[in-house]
């Protein structure tokens, strides 16, 4: 479907059955979302197996934990409180205008475009559809090109459980998604590198065409003085190499005590000795998938070392036909200037920098440009208030990784450089509505006082 004229069409058909059902009632939204999540759970094991044939190798654990349990639980969350999230809400009226009433009336925006990234290929192509669905929305999705066999198996199962006009999944390679993201839809969501991310935002403004862009960059991890080492080391650990790094939100400095620099090191050994005691050959290590992605990996790791860093390897390489197993790696004081403090890692290196205290960790942190995600590590009721009050960043987590990506209500977003708007939850529901305006006059009102010929004395008594 790489023509425009046939993705415009598709699109036109999901316009018209809009139009013929502007606002589906809570039982037909609640019917689409159960098929969503039976289209999932009864073909979990195929998903999987795509996944792990796409990556190279995939543990099947982290799948079932970062792909398909979250998305049962958004569609759980999503139909449990739907009623609530449809119902109009009372608007305060000013007293001049009584008794007239106001009301917001939560309306579906039409066609909701998703485009999705390689890395949770199911799930982060399917969240944002929880939403769009729940809103009332009809979705068309384009997963990434780069997980050919699991875009396929979208595309198939879609077909058997939805309409086109309901949910269609669109496959093609980069000229597609180019197209895609120049398609009029009534919202756009696009989840994946700011680069590309600059590219679709402007495609996309062509049609004056709402965005939301879930972008990456860094995820600062701060172990403060009072940390647990042992606990820090165990939570950063699993938020960094589950999915061999590649994921948007994995930590991404750490920032520690320098006087506990070495302890810390010694903590993370021992813990990745003891989540993989075979090293890159466990089954629960994962690989990072494509030729490009590995030199841009090597590259990075090869200009620290030339510029003097310690590079700590906690494992073998392994390679694959179409990916590679590399090992957990620390890359300890690294300077501002090299690549890995200037992107996004996205892989297994992990970047440990020694700092002077606390607050010389937070002032770093909020000089740089505002996370994705901020993790910290403190017991300290004054420290994680002032985490919040003098930083910027999408989420916040305290003493662990990653988890409140998977908490349905939370809103789920960046801001600046790791992105614009939200979703998960009511706050999905609603970047996916429209808060329509909703104004009834009563029969017998005073606002015909208002009319002209206008009095200053009767202006001065209306104080207006």
């Amino acid at each position: 479907m790489t023509d425009a004229r046939a993705l415009q069409a598709h699109l036109d058909q999901q316009r018209h059955a809009f139009a013929a059902e502007p606002f589906p009632s809570a039982a037909t939204r609640r019917d689409r979302l159960a098929r969503l999540a039976r289209m999932t759970r009864q073909h979990r094991d195929e998903i999987i197996q795509a996944i792990h044939q796409d990556i190279g190798h995939r543990a099947e654990a982290e799948t079932r934990l970062a792909e398909i349990a979250p998305l049962l639980m958004a569609i759980r969350h999503a139909r449990r409180h739907l009623k609530r999230w449809m119902a109009s809400r009372r608007a305060a009226v000013p007293w001049r205008l009584l008794p007239g009433r106001a009301r917001i009336h939560r309306q579906p925006l039409g066609v909701v475009g998703i485009i999705a990234p390689a890395n949770y290929p199911w799930g982060l192509a399917l969240l944002p559809a929880v939403d769009a669905l729940a809103a009332g929305n009809r979705v068309m999705l384009k997963p990434s090109e780069q997980t050919p066999t699991t875009s396929a198996l979208l595309a198939q199962l879609a077909e058997r459980y939805f309409a086109t006009d309901e949910l269609s999944v669109v496959t093609g390679d980069t000229a597609t998604a180019q197209a895609f993201a120049a398609l009029p839809f009534d919202h756009l969501l696009f989840t994946g590198s700011p680069r590309v991310g600059r590219e679709v935002a402007r495609a996309a403004a062509e049609h004056l065409t709402p965005v939301t862009l879930e972008l990456g960059g860094k995820a600062p991890a701060i172990v403060a003085e009072d940390a647990d080492l042992a606990h820090a080391a165990r939570r950063i650990a699993f938020g960094k190499w589950l999915n061999a790094g590649r994921t948007c939100i994995a930590p991404d400095p750490v920032l520690v005590d320098a006087a506990r620099l070495p302890a810390f090191i010694e903590a993370i050994r021992a813990v990745v000795k003891g989540f993989y005691p075979a090293g890159t050959a466990s089954d629960d290590y994962s690989a990072v998938p494509g030729e490009g992605a590995r030199q841009r990996l090597e590259g990075m790791l090869a200009e620290a070392r030339d510029h003097g860093c310690r590079v700590i390897e906690l494992g073998e390489r392994q390679a694959f036909s179409h990916g590679a197993k590399l090992p957990p790696t620390l890359v300890i004081d690294p300077t501002a200037n090299l690549a890995i403090m200037q992107e996004e890692v996205f892989g297994p290196w992990l970047p440990v920098i020694g700092v002077r205290d606390f607050d010389a960790a937070l002032a770093r942190v909020a000089a740089g440009p505002s996370p994705l995600a901020l993790y910290a590590f403190t017991d300290d009721p004054a420290r994680r208030r002032q985490l919040l009050e003098q930083t910027r960043s999408g989420g916040v987590v305290f003493n662990d990784t990653l988890w409140h990506g998977v908490v349905p209500a939370l809103p789920f977003g960046g801001i600046g450089e790791s992105g614009m708007g939200a979703y998960h939850g009511e706050t999905g529901f609603l970047r996916f509505s429209h808060p329509r305006s909703v104004f009834l006059q009563a029969r017998h009102n005073a606002v015909g006082l208002i009319d002209p010929p206008w009095r200053r004395w009767w202006l001065r008594l209306l104080g207006l």
